[in-house]
Protein backbone atom coordinates (compact mmCIF):
# COMPACT_ATOMS: atom_id res chain seq x y z
CA UNK A 1 0.00 0.00 0.00
CA UNK A 2 0.00 2.03 1.29
CA UNK A 3 2.57 4.11 2.20
CA UNK A 4 2.30 6.29 5.02
CA UNK A 5 4.47 9.49 4.39
CA UNK A 6 5.30 12.69 5.84
CA UNK A 7 4.91 15.97 3.60
CA UNK A 8 8.26 17.20 2.37
CA UNK A 9 8.38 20.56 2.31
CA UNK A 10 7.88 21.47 -1.66
CA UNK A 11 11.10 22.19 -2.62
CA UNK A 12 13.06 19.42 -0.86
CA UNK A 13 10.56 16.42 -1.56
CA UNK A 14 12.09 13.52 -1.02
CA UNK A 15 10.73 9.71 0.52
CA UNK A 16 13.26 7.71 2.54
CA UNK A 17 12.60 4.54 4.10
CA UNK A 18 11.41 4.18 7.70
CA UNK A 19 13.78 1.64 9.57
CA UNK A 20 10.61 -0.14 11.26
CA UNK A 21 8.45 -0.88 8.55
CA UNK A 22 10.50 -0.78 5.42
CA UNK A 23 9.47 0.44 2.26
CA UNK A 24 6.46 1.16 3.49
CA UNK A 25 6.37 3.51 5.64
CA UNK A 26 7.59 6.46 4.23
CA UNK A 27 8.94 9.91 3.40
CA UNK A 28 10.93 10.88 6.55
CA UNK A 29 10.90 14.38 7.84
CA UNK A 30 12.97 16.58 5.70
CA UNK A 31 14.00 20.16 7.36
CA UNK A 32 10.34 20.90 9.28
CA UNK A 33 8.67 17.56 8.25
CA UNK A 34 9.32 14.75 4.83
CA UNK A 35 -13.37 4.27 -10.23
CA UNK A 36 -14.79 5.09 -10.40
CA UNK A 37 -17.91 4.71 -11.38
CA UNK A 38 -18.81 4.19 -15.17
CA UNK A 39 -20.35 8.30 -14.30
CA UNK A 40 -20.61 10.08 -11.43
CA UNK A 41 -24.41 8.90 -11.50
CA UNK A 42 -23.71 5.70 -11.27
CA UNK A 43 -21.96 6.20 -7.92
CA UNK A 44 -24.06 4.83 -4.76
CA UNK A 45 -26.72 7.53 -4.39
CA UNK A 46 -26.89 6.51 -0.90
CA UNK A 47 -23.17 6.78 -0.34
CA UNK A 48 -21.98 8.63 2.85
CA UNK A 49 -25.81 8.96 4.02
CA UNK A 50 -26.01 8.59 7.82
CA UNK A 51 -28.25 5.38 7.53
CA UNK A 52 -25.12 3.37 6.42
CA UNK A 53 -22.75 1.82 9.24
CA UNK A 54 -19.53 3.44 9.04
CA UNK A 55 -16.34 1.78 7.76
CA UNK A 56 -13.88 0.38 10.40
CA UNK A 57 -11.01 -1.40 8.19
CA UNK A 58 -7.25 -1.86 9.01
CA UNK A 59 -4.41 -2.62 6.16
CA UNK A 60 -2.85 -5.91 5.77
CA UNK A 61 -0.18 -5.12 3.93
CA UNK A 62 2.02 -8.35 2.33
CA UNK A 63 4.96 -6.41 0.57
CA UNK A 64 8.27 -6.89 2.81
CA UNK A 65 6.00 -9.03 5.12
CA UNK A 66 5.06 -6.72 6.98
CA UNK A 67 1.88 -8.19 8.14
CA UNK A 68 1.16 -11.34 6.60
CA UNK A 69 2.50 -13.56 5.80
CA UNK A 70 4.95 -12.45 8.71
CA UNK A 71 7.91 -13.86 6.46
CA UNK A 72 8.09 -16.34 3.41
CA UNK A 73 9.66 -19.02 5.41
CA UNK A 74 5.95 -20.50 7.00
CA UNK A 75 4.59 -23.05 6.00
CA UNK A 76 0.67 -22.93 4.51
CA UNK A 77 -1.04 -23.77 7.89
CA UNK A 78 1.37 -21.03 9.94
CA UNK A 79 0.20 -18.48 6.77
CA UNK A 80 -3.56 -19.49 7.59
CA UNK A 81 -3.60 -19.32 11.03
CA UNK A 82 -1.06 -15.92 11.23
CA UNK A 83 -4.21 -14.04 8.76
CA UNK A 84 -7.09 -15.77 11.24
CA UNK A 85 -5.05 -14.23 13.98
CA UNK A 86 -4.97 -10.88 12.00
CA UNK A 87 -8.67 -11.15 11.55
CA UNK A 88 -9.69 -11.99 14.94
CA UNK A 89 -7.54 -9.17 16.18
CA UNK A 90 -9.78 -7.01 14.18
CA UNK A 91 -12.90 -8.60 15.02
CA UNK A 92 -12.08 -7.72 18.93
CA UNK A 93 -11.20 -4.14 18.05
CA UNK A 94 -15.11 -4.30 16.55
CA UNK A 95 -13.38 -3.32 13.14
CA UNK A 96 -16.07 -4.33 9.82
CA UNK A 97 -13.73 -4.32 6.99
CA UNK A 98 -10.18 -5.11 6.22
CA UNK A 99 -7.93 -4.35 3.07
CA UNK A 100 -5.83 -7.06 2.33
CA UNK A 101 -2.50 -6.67 0.23
CA UNK A 102 -3.23 -9.25 -2.94
CA UNK A 103 -0.78 -7.79 -5.73
CA UNK A 104 2.05 -6.09 -4.23
CA UNK A 105 4.73 -6.12 -6.69
CA UNK A 106 3.48 -6.99 -10.28
CA UNK A 107 2.60 -10.85 -8.44
CA UNK A 108 -0.38 -12.47 -7.21
CA UNK A 109 -1.76 -13.60 -4.09
CA UNK A 110 -3.68 -16.00 -6.38
CA UNK A 111 -3.10 -18.53 -9.28
CA UNK A 112 -3.29 -15.65 -11.88
CA UNK A 113 -2.71 -16.70 -15.55
CA UNK A 114 -0.94 -13.18 -15.86
CA UNK A 115 1.33 -12.93 -13.20
CA UNK A 116 3.24 -15.08 -11.23
CA UNK A 117 2.85 -15.96 -7.80
CA UNK A 118 3.86 -13.54 -5.34
CA UNK A 119 7.84 -13.54 -3.62
CA UNK A 120 6.54 -12.54 -0.63
CA UNK A 121 4.64 -15.98 0.02
CA UNK A 122 7.60 -18.01 -0.81
CA UNK A 123 10.42 -16.24 -0.81
CA UNK A 124 10.37 -17.20 -4.79
CA UNK A 125 8.66 -15.29 -7.11
CA UNK A 126 6.89 -18.11 -9.39
CA UNK A 127 6.61 -21.03 -6.47
CA UNK A 128 3.36 -22.42 -5.83
CA UNK A 129 2.67 -21.68 -2.17
CA UNK A 130 0.39 -25.00 -1.50
CA UNK A 131 -2.69 -23.31 -1.49
CA UNK A 132 -5.04 -20.41 -2.63
CA UNK A 133 -4.28 -17.01 -0.11
CA UNK A 134 -7.34 -15.16 -1.66
CA UNK A 135 -9.55 -17.46 -1.53
CA UNK A 136 -8.93 -18.60 1.79
CA UNK A 137 -8.44 -14.61 3.06
CA UNK A 138 -11.70 -13.47 1.27
CA UNK A 139 -13.53 -16.67 2.66
CA UNK A 140 -12.27 -16.40 6.07
CA UNK A 141 -12.51 -12.75 6.02
CA UNK A 142 -16.80 -13.22 5.26
CA UNK A 143 -16.89 -16.16 8.09
CA UNK A 144 -16.00 -13.40 10.46
CA UNK A 145 -18.31 -10.87 8.66
CA UNK A 146 -15.84 -8.91 7.78
CA UNK A 147 -15.87 -6.78 4.15
CA UNK A 148 -13.35 -7.65 2.27
CA UNK A 149 -11.07 -5.60 0.18
CA UNK A 150 -8.98 -6.55 -2.38
CA UNK A 151 -5.68 -3.67 -2.58
CA UNK A 152 -3.65 -4.04 -5.40
CA UNK A 153 0.12 -1.99 -6.45
CA UNK A 154 -1.07 -1.04 -10.33
CA UNK A 155 2.70 -0.10 -11.21
CA UNK A 156 5.20 -1.53 -9.01
CA UNK A 157 7.25 -4.29 -10.57
CA UNK A 158 9.77 -4.98 -7.96
CA UNK A 159 11.96 -3.48 -4.66
CA UNK A 160 15.07 -3.76 -6.67
CA UNK A 161 16.16 -2.71 -10.48
CA UNK A 162 17.45 -6.09 -11.73
CA UNK A 163 14.87 -8.05 -14.03
CA UNK A 164 17.41 -11.55 -13.51
CA UNK A 165 15.68 -11.17 -10.03
CA UNK A 166 12.53 -11.86 -11.61
CA UNK A 167 10.61 -15.43 -11.93
CA UNK A 168 11.81 -16.17 -15.89
CA UNK A 169 7.71 -15.48 -17.20
CA UNK A 170 7.15 -12.08 -15.23
CA UNK A 171 5.67 -9.59 -17.62
CA UNK A 172 8.12 -7.41 -17.01
CA UNK A 173 11.09 -9.55 -17.54
CA UNK A 174 9.34 -10.75 -21.31
CA UNK A 175 8.74 -7.52 -21.90
CA UNK A 176 11.52 -5.15 -20.22
CA UNK A 177 10.79 -2.18 -22.38
CA UNK A 178 7.33 -1.84 -20.21
CA UNK A 179 9.54 -0.73 -17.76
CA UNK A 180 11.96 1.62 -16.03
CA UNK A 181 14.19 2.09 -13.28
CA UNK A 182 13.38 5.19 -10.93
CA UNK A 183 15.31 5.30 -6.99
CA UNK A 184 16.40 1.71 -6.91
CA UNK A 185 13.06 0.01 -7.79
CA UNK A 186 11.08 -1.29 -10.77
CA UNK A 187 8.00 0.38 -12.54
CA UNK A 188 5.71 -0.21 -14.93
CA UNK A 189 5.55 2.55 -17.93
CA UNK A 190 1.94 4.44 -16.95
CA UNK A 191 2.54 6.04 -20.11
CA UNK A 192 2.33 3.17 -22.57
CA UNK A 193 -1.12 1.64 -23.00
CA UNK A 194 -0.20 -1.74 -23.31
CA UNK A 195 0.95 -2.09 -20.05
CA UNK A 196 -2.19 0.20 -18.52
CA UNK A 197 -4.33 -2.10 -20.50
CA UNK A 198 -2.31 -5.43 -19.42
CA UNK A 199 -2.33 -3.90 -15.22
CA UNK A 200 -5.95 -4.28 -15.40
CA UNK A 201 -6.41 -7.31 -17.03
CA UNK A 202 -3.89 -8.69 -14.03
CA UNK A 203 -6.37 -7.40 -11.76
CA UNK A 204 -9.27 -7.65 -12.93
CA UNK A 205 -8.50 -11.36 -13.15
CA UNK A 206 -9.06 -11.38 -9.46
CA UNK A 207 -12.22 -9.25 -9.70
CA UNK A 208 -13.92 -11.42 -11.48
CA UNK A 209 -12.86 -15.39 -10.02
CA UNK A 210 -13.41 -13.90 -6.37
CA UNK A 211 -16.24 -12.48 -4.30
CA UNK A 212 -14.66 -9.47 -3.15
CA UNK A 213 -16.35 -6.80 -1.81
CA UNK A 214 -13.71 -3.79 -2.64
CA UNK A 215 -10.84 -3.12 -4.97
CA UNK A 216 -8.53 -0.94 -3.73
CA UNK A 217 -5.80 1.01 -4.47
CA UNK A 218 -2.86 2.32 -2.66
CA UNK A 219 -0.84 6.31 -3.37
CA UNK A 220 1.40 4.40 -5.76
CA UNK A 221 1.17 5.53 -9.52
CA UNK A 222 3.93 7.75 -10.45
CA UNK A 223 7.03 7.27 -8.26
CA UNK A 224 7.44 9.33 -5.35
CA UNK A 225 10.04 12.05 -6.24
CA UNK A 226 13.94 11.25 -5.73
CA UNK A 227 16.60 14.15 -5.52
CA UNK A 228 18.54 14.23 -8.83
CA UNK A 229 16.62 12.15 -10.32
CA UNK A 230 13.78 12.47 -13.29
CA UNK A 231 11.65 9.79 -14.33
CA UNK A 232 12.98 8.68 -17.61
CA UNK A 233 9.79 8.99 -19.91
CA UNK A 234 11.15 11.33 -22.29
CA UNK A 235 10.54 9.08 -25.21
CA UNK A 236 7.54 7.81 -24.41
CA UNK A 237 6.01 11.46 -23.92
CA UNK A 238 7.41 11.96 -27.54
CA UNK A 239 5.73 8.50 -29.06
CA UNK A 240 2.07 8.52 -26.74
CA UNK A 241 1.74 11.65 -25.70
CA UNK A 242 -0.62 13.09 -28.90
CA UNK A 243 -1.27 16.65 -28.23
CA UNK A 244 -0.23 17.57 -24.84
CA UNK A 245 1.89 19.69 -24.27
CA UNK A 246 3.66 19.45 -21.58
CA UNK A 247 4.48 15.94 -19.65
CA UNK A 248 2.85 16.49 -16.46
CA UNK A 249 -0.67 16.56 -17.69
CA UNK A 250 0.62 13.59 -20.04
CA UNK A 251 1.05 11.91 -16.59
CA UNK A 252 -1.66 13.24 -15.46
CA UNK A 253 -3.95 12.29 -17.53
CA UNK A 254 -2.41 8.60 -18.30
CA UNK A 255 -3.30 7.90 -14.35
CA UNK A 256 -6.26 9.61 -14.97
CA UNK A 257 -7.07 6.71 -17.71
CA UNK A 258 -6.14 3.55 -14.98
CA UNK A 259 -8.59 5.15 -12.52
CA UNK A 260 -11.10 5.87 -14.77
CA UNK A 261 -10.88 2.67 -16.74
CA UNK A 262 -10.85 0.75 -13.90
CA UNK A 263 -13.89 2.05 -12.13
CA UNK A 264 -15.41 1.18 -15.41
CA UNK A 265 -14.34 -2.27 -15.63
CA UNK A 266 -15.47 -3.07 -12.00
CA UNK A 267 -18.85 -1.50 -12.33
CA UNK A 268 -19.35 -3.46 -15.56
CA UNK A 269 -18.08 -6.90 -13.95
CA UNK A 270 -19.74 -6.80 -10.78
CA UNK A 271 -22.14 -3.49 -10.17
CA UNK A 272 -21.83 -3.84 -6.52
CA UNK A 273 -18.07 -4.21 -6.10
CA UNK A 274 -16.81 -1.15 -4.35
CA UNK A 275 -13.67 0.88 -6.07
CA UNK A 276 -11.83 3.30 -4.07
CA UNK A 277 -8.02 4.83 -3.45
CA UNK A 278 -5.58 6.20 -0.65
CA UNK A 279 -3.65 8.75 -2.33
CA UNK A 280 -1.05 10.52 -0.37
CA UNK A 281 -3.64 13.31 2.36
CA UNK A 282 -2.49 16.59 0.04
CA UNK A 283 -3.83 17.04 -2.96
CA UNK A 284 -2.42 20.58 -3.41
CA UNK A 285 -1.43 23.21 -1.22
CA UNK A 286 -3.65 26.91 -1.37
CA UNK A 287 -0.29 28.52 -1.98
CA UNK A 288 -0.05 26.63 -5.46
CA UNK A 289 -3.96 26.77 -5.61
CA UNK A 290 -6.89 28.53 -4.61
CA UNK A 291 -8.95 25.15 -4.51
CA UNK A 292 -6.21 23.51 -2.63
CA UNK A 293 -5.46 22.71 1.59
CA UNK A 294 -4.20 25.06 3.98
CA UNK A 295 -0.99 23.09 4.20
CA UNK A 296 2.99 23.38 2.68
CA UNK A 297 3.87 19.52 1.94
CA UNK A 298 4.30 17.51 -1.25
CA UNK A 299 1.31 17.36 -3.43
CA UNK A 300 0.59 14.50 -5.10
CA UNK A 301 -1.12 16.55 -7.89
CA UNK A 302 2.10 17.90 -9.19
CA UNK A 303 4.18 15.18 -7.76
CA UNK A 304 3.05 12.24 -8.03
CA UNK A 305 0.80 13.37 -11.45
CA UNK A 306 -2.20 11.84 -9.52
CA UNK A 307 -5.41 14.44 -9.49
CA UNK A 308 -7.16 13.49 -6.47
CA UNK A 309 -9.49 15.87 -6.22
CA UNK A 310 -10.87 15.35 -10.01
CA UNK A 311 -11.21 11.77 -8.94
CA UNK A 312 -13.98 12.79 -6.94
CA UNK A 313 -15.80 15.37 -8.26
CA UNK A 314 -15.68 13.27 -11.94
CA UNK A 315 -17.30 10.03 -9.74
CA UNK A 316 -14.31 8.33 -11.19
CA UNK A 317 -14.91 5.93 -8.01
CA UNK A 318 -16.60 5.03 -4.82
CA UNK A 319 -14.82 5.99 -1.74
CA UNK A 320 -11.25 8.42 -1.54
CA UNK A 321 -9.13 7.21 1.45
CA UNK A 322 -6.12 10.05 1.72
CA UNK A 323 -3.83 9.30 3.93
CA UNK A 324 -4.16 12.00 6.57
CA UNK A 325 -1.08 10.71 8.32
CA UNK A 326 -0.64 14.06 10.41
CA UNK A 327 -1.86 15.04 13.93
CA UNK A 328 -4.34 17.48 14.86
CA UNK A 329 -2.04 21.06 14.82
CA UNK A 330 0.70 20.02 12.37
CA UNK A 331 2.40 22.88 10.98
CA UNK A 332 2.67 21.86 7.93
CA UNK A 333 -0.12 19.37 7.26
CA UNK A 334 -2.95 20.00 9.90
CA UNK A 335 -5.53 16.86 10.50
CA UNK A 336 -7.69 19.82 11.63
CA UNK A 337 -7.60 21.37 8.92
CA UNK A 338 -7.39 18.59 5.85
CA UNK A 339 -10.01 16.49 7.01
CA UNK A 340 -12.58 19.86 6.79
CA UNK A 341 -10.94 20.34 2.96
CA UNK A 342 -11.66 16.19 2.00
CA UNK A 343 -14.99 16.87 3.43
CA UNK A 344 -15.53 19.49 1.61
CA UNK A 345 -14.19 17.96 -1.86
CA UNK A 346 -16.73 15.18 -1.44
CA UNK A 347 -19.67 17.20 -0.54
CA UNK A 348 -22.95 16.14 -2.50
CA UNK A 349 -20.56 13.60 -5.09
CA UNK A 350 -22.10 10.20 -3.82
CA UNK A 351 -18.51 9.25 -3.04
CA UNK A 352 -17.62 8.00 0.09
CA UNK A 353 -14.98 9.79 2.36
CA UNK A 354 -13.10 7.33 4.24
CA UNK A 355 -9.97 8.78 6.82
CA UNK A 356 -5.91 6.76 6.70
CA UNK A 357 -5.17 7.06 10.45
CA UNK A 358 -1.62 6.92 11.25
CA UNK A 359 -1.24 3.59 13.96
CA UNK A 360 2.16 2.95 12.92
CA UNK A 361 3.29 6.68 14.03
CA UNK A 362 1.90 5.77 17.81
CA UNK A 363 4.92 6.25 19.77
CA UNK A 364 6.56 8.80 17.66
CA UNK A 365 6.83 12.39 18.80
CA UNK A 366 3.50 13.40 18.41
CA UNK A 367 1.94 11.03 18.25
CA UNK A 368 0.63 9.38 21.96
CA UNK A 369 -1.95 7.40 22.82
CA UNK A 370 -4.58 9.79 22.56
CA UNK A 371 -3.76 10.82 18.71
CA UNK A 372 -6.19 7.97 17.15
CA UNK A 373 -9.08 8.97 19.51
CA UNK A 374 -8.62 12.24 19.35
CA UNK A 375 -8.78 11.89 15.24
CA UNK A 376 -12.04 9.88 15.72
CA UNK A 377 -13.51 12.56 17.70
CA UNK A 378 -12.77 15.48 15.47
CA UNK A 379 -14.24 13.72 12.81
CA UNK A 380 -17.82 13.65 14.57
CA UNK A 381 -18.02 17.30 13.37
CA UNK A 382 -17.93 16.39 9.48
CA UNK A 383 -20.82 14.02 8.66
CA UNK A 384 -19.00 13.40 5.28
CA UNK A 385 -16.75 11.39 7.06
CA UNK A 386 -17.69 7.81 6.69
CA UNK A 387 -15.50 5.99 8.68
CA UNK A 388 -11.33 5.09 9.05
CA UNK A 389 -9.06 2.55 7.95
CA UNK A 390 -5.93 2.00 9.91
CA UNK A 391 -2.15 1.20 9.18
CA UNK A 392 -1.45 -1.35 9.82
CA UNK A 393 -2.49 -4.71 11.32
CA UNK A 394 0.84 -5.33 13.37
CA UNK A 395 0.67 -1.71 14.63
CA UNK A 396 -2.29 -2.38 16.37
CA UNK A 397 -1.31 -5.36 18.30
CA UNK A 398 2.26 -3.80 18.89
CA UNK A 399 2.93 0.21 19.26
CA UNK A 400 -0.33 1.19 18.48
CA UNK A 401 -2.40 -1.49 20.97
CA UNK A 402 -3.26 0.86 23.77
CA UNK A 403 -4.00 3.94 21.39
CA UNK A 404 -6.38 1.40 19.61
CA UNK A 405 -8.07 0.34 23.18
CA UNK A 406 -8.68 3.91 23.71
CA UNK A 407 -10.80 4.18 20.59
CA UNK A 408 -12.82 0.83 21.29
CA UNK A 409 -13.42 2.56 24.56
CA UNK A 410 -14.20 5.94 23.07
CA UNK A 411 -15.84 5.10 20.03
CA UNK A 412 -16.47 1.33 19.06
CA UNK A 413 -17.55 0.14 21.73
CA UNK A 414 -20.17 -2.25 19.64
CA UNK A 415 -19.87 -3.89 16.60
CA UNK A 416 -21.42 -2.85 13.44
CA UNK A 417 -21.74 -4.59 9.85
CA UNK A 418 -19.96 -3.40 7.11
CA UNK A 419 -20.84 -0.05 4.90
CA UNK A 420 -23.50 -1.05 2.61
CA UNK A 421 -22.17 -1.11 -1.34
Amino acid sequence: MLTPKTPAPKTTARRLPRPVIGLLAAVVLLGTLAAAAPAAAQVNPAAGSQQDPQMRAVWISSVENIDWPSSTDRSPDEQRAELTKLYDQAKSNNLNSVFVQIRPTADAFWPSPHEPWSHWLTGTQGKDPGYDPLKFAVDEAHKRGLEFHGWFNPYRVAMHTDTSKLAPEHPARVHPDWTFKYDGKLYYNPGIPEVREFVQTAMMDAVRNYDLDGVHFDDYFYPYPSDGESIPDQQTFEEHGGDFDNIEDWRRNNVDLLVKEMGEKIHAAKPDVQFGISPFGIWRNSSTDPNGSDTSGLESYDQLFADTRKWVKEGYLDYINPQVYWPIGHSAADYAKLVPWWSNVVDGTGVKLYIGQPAYRIGEEGYDNATLTDHLTFNKDYPQVRGDVYFSATSLKTNAADAMARVVENHYTEQVPPPSR
